[in-house]
């Protein structure tokens, strides 16, 4: 199988139809080991937890949190003692960051920025104590190349995780770890039902995409994530993989 014997950590899981939950259960049908991060509401999290094919261990996490970073290695430790893979699905801003670009006021757009794109490099050094030689670092984004309605600072933060990425990727390189993103179509999750105009969005990406679109299945893109886990690209780093039914080539 693709991930047997691999040791992960999956953040991001807040409902089964996230791609967080589907990239765990994914994970676990190639034979990796899972462990869930979650903040704030846990007993959700670990409800969630226990519905994947084997029960994963959880463990909270606020990425915002200097303490609760410091503290993880150690307490990931308690459940595997080291880590193959870490999986990136973290994003939030506050709801001016979306519909009126030019009224957003700084406050929120640091803190779109801080909690989704540093966050990636906060996650990969406190992590950094367990990952194996061979490790990857595996973060979701969205095509931050063009300015999409009404996504606004969403779009700057997305955009800032790529160059955030691309400079995690070189920092621990020398350590045989790679870092990359998995760009995905849009899906019907709850972070998604928070975005305006994403209704809009969904309905006309099957249209566009040369293999087309179902945004209500999440297991290509966790496929997509699994495969950067694996050991299959190994000399892939600082990299970002389309998985969107091929809309990003389409003028």
């Amino acid at each position: 199988m693709l991930l047997t014997g691999k040791r992960l950590v999956i953040t991001g899981v807040i409902t089964e139809s996230s791609i967080a939950f589907h990239t765990a259960r994914v994970a676990q049908s190639q034979g990796a080991e899972v462990l869930l991060t979650g903040f704030g509401r846990l007993s959700l999290v670990r409800r969630l937890a226990d519905r994947l094919p084997k029960p994963a261990p959880v463990v909270e996490l606020d990425v915002t949190s200097a303490s609760d970073l410091a503290s993880l290695s150690e307490r990931v430790a308690e459940h595997m003692p080291a880590v193959d893979g870490v999986v990136h699905s973290i994003a939030n801003a506050p709801a001016s960051c979306f519909g009126d670009f030019m009224a957003t006021p700084w406050e929120d757009v640091a803190s779109a920025v801080h909690v989704s794109a540093f966050s990636f490099k906060a996650l990969a050094g406190a992590v950094a104590p367990l990952l194996t030689p061979g490790a990857s670092l595996v973060g979701l984004d969205y095509d931050a190349r063009v300015a999409w309605p009404d996504y606004d600072w969403m779009g700057v933060a997305k955009a800032a995780l790529e160059s955030v990425t691309r400079y995690v990727a070189r920092e621990l390189g020398p350590h045989g770890v790679r870092a990359n993103l998995v760009a995905a179509g849009p899906l019907r999750t709850m972070a998604a039902r928070s975005i305006p105009g994403f209704a809009d969005i969904g309905e006309t990406w099957n249209a566009r995409a040369p293999l087309g679109w179902d945004a209500d299945n999440a297991e290509p893109v966790a496929r997509t994530v699994c495969a950067l886990l694996s050991d299959w690209l190994p000399a892939t780093t600082g990299s970002i993989v389309y998985a969107d039914g091929g809309v990003h080539i389409i003028g």
